[in-house]
């Protein structure tokens, strides 16, 4: 777990500090209209999307402790290259290049948890990860705004230059070391003694999780993508999901929302960090509940929509500053606590799935709820600064629709199992 927090607090990072880099003036350089952003922000979703389920279906035959290091070296490397971009073609194939190697991380995290872990295990696990998320979205703004203002004409280059540049290049010197400490599957990891992987094994049966046999090794990978399409609870569970996912589209756009209020660039960077912390304050102890509970993490996630739609809404219907920043907290704290219910909900509803299927449909889901994102970054216009309010009118809605997709995906698995 601590290699895997220090990668996606990495791997958040070089997603997301597009949005930081447009207060910094990337728009003014590479002078970027609202809809090349806008392509610019999309694109890595199309690559994540198109990339997700192969990566997975590597991982699943590989070692994650290699494939996880190589794939890190490529994004950081990615990343860093942003920083010399000239005009906004070059941003929008680099941004598809993150996008593409970045796929491989999330999906392979999702998988491993669910191979290493058991159901009442899994919620504190999953929020272990995405508290990487949330610290990176927290002190992200942090270490860019420093960044940013402090590097700003430093060897005659813009702030946002540097930004992508440090962030790049800190994110391929992790990866060269992240081999020795990563595990690999219970049943082969080098790092555990062959009484400790029967054990690791051992107690995965008993809680009625599939640890697969050397049967599916030999069997075609085509066939185990069909397997993985054709299972219905992968079409249950996604609905949900995309809801999340499209309204987690809002994360590229908080600096933009913060500065709209009145605040300077780097202040607005710096204003982002108290929404990510507000997340971890309500996420931890509502994810360590549902491992108390794991059978009741179906109802929780409807609640936790609920929740979401409710300060979506009445942040599209108020325009008091003040009042917006508190209703972004609450909004960015039912984004990342739905987040790991439902990848715990999923990855438990699925246990019993062979792993190599497993790891596809783990890779599937979230990899067509990206697409959500697709329209989620396109309700925040320049044009309808300063309220916002078909973004965050949508967003309400779609919460309000998830909120009945989960509760459907919980009478669905609860009826059968």
């Amino acid at each position: 777990m601590p290699s895997i927090f220090i990668l996606y607090l990495f791997s958040y990072m070089d997603r997301s500090n597009i949005g930081l880099a447009k207060i910094a003036g990337i728009e003014e350089d590479l002078h970027l209209t609202s809809h090349q952003y806008y392509i610019a922000v999309i694109v890595w979703v199309i690559g994540y999307t198109i990339s997700a389920v192969p990566s997975n279906m590597i991982l699943c035959r590989t070692r994650p402790s290699i494939f996880i290091p190589i794939i890190t070296f490529a994004w950081g490397s990615v990343a860093a290259l942003i920083g010399a971009v000239r005009h906004h073609g070059q941003l929008i194939a680099l941004r598809f290049l993150l996008g593409v190697f970045e796929a491989g991380f999330s999906p392979a995290v999702i998988f491993l948890i669910s191979t290493w872990y058991r159901k009442n295990e899994q919620s504190k696990r999953f929020i272990i990860f995405l508290t990487a998320g949330i610290l990176s979205g927290a002190f992200g703004g942090v270490i860019s705004g420093a960044i940013t203002s402090t590097l700003d004409g430093a060897q005659g280059i813009r702030g946002w230059r540097w930004l992508f540049i440090v962030e790049g290049v800190a994110t391929a010197g992790v990866s060269l070391f992240v081999h020795w400490t990563l595990l690999d599957y219970p049943h082969s990891s080098r790092g555990l003694s062959s009484e400790e992987r029967k054990l690791a094994q051992q107690r995965l049966m008993e809680d009625g999780i599939d640890q697969g046999d050397s049967k599916s090794q030999d069997t075609s990978i085509f066939i185990l993508l069909l397997k993985a399409l054709s299972n219905w609870r992968t079409w249950v569970l996604i609905p949900g999901y995309i809801t999340l996912s499209g309204a987690g589209a809002i994360s590229y756009f908080y600096p933009t929302v913060i500065n709209d209020m009145g605040y300077t660039s780097t202040n607005a960077q710096y204003m982002t960090a108290p929404l990510y912390i507000a997340s971890l304050v309500a996420a931890v102890p509502i994810c360590w509940f549902a491992d108390r509970k794991p059978h009741a993490r179906g109802q929780l996630l409807v609640g936790n929509m609920i929740v979401g739609m409710v300060f979506f809404a009445l942040t599209a219907a108020i325009r008091n500053y003040i009042a917006r920043y508190v209703f972004l907290c609450f909004i960015n704290m039912t984004l990342w606590t739905g987040g790991a219910l439902a990848l715990s909900f999923a990855t438990t509803a699925l246990a019993s799935v062979t792993p190599d299927v497993r790891a596809i449909m783990l890779a599937w889901i979230p990899a067509v709820a990206a697409l959500a994102q697709l329209y989620g970054s396109a309700l925040f216009p320049a044009e309808d600064s300063p309220g916002y309010v078909v973004g965050f009118s949508v967003f309400a809605a779609t919460f309000a629709v998830g909120s009945v997709c989960h509760g459907l995906a919980y009478i669905l698995f609860k009826r059968y199992p």
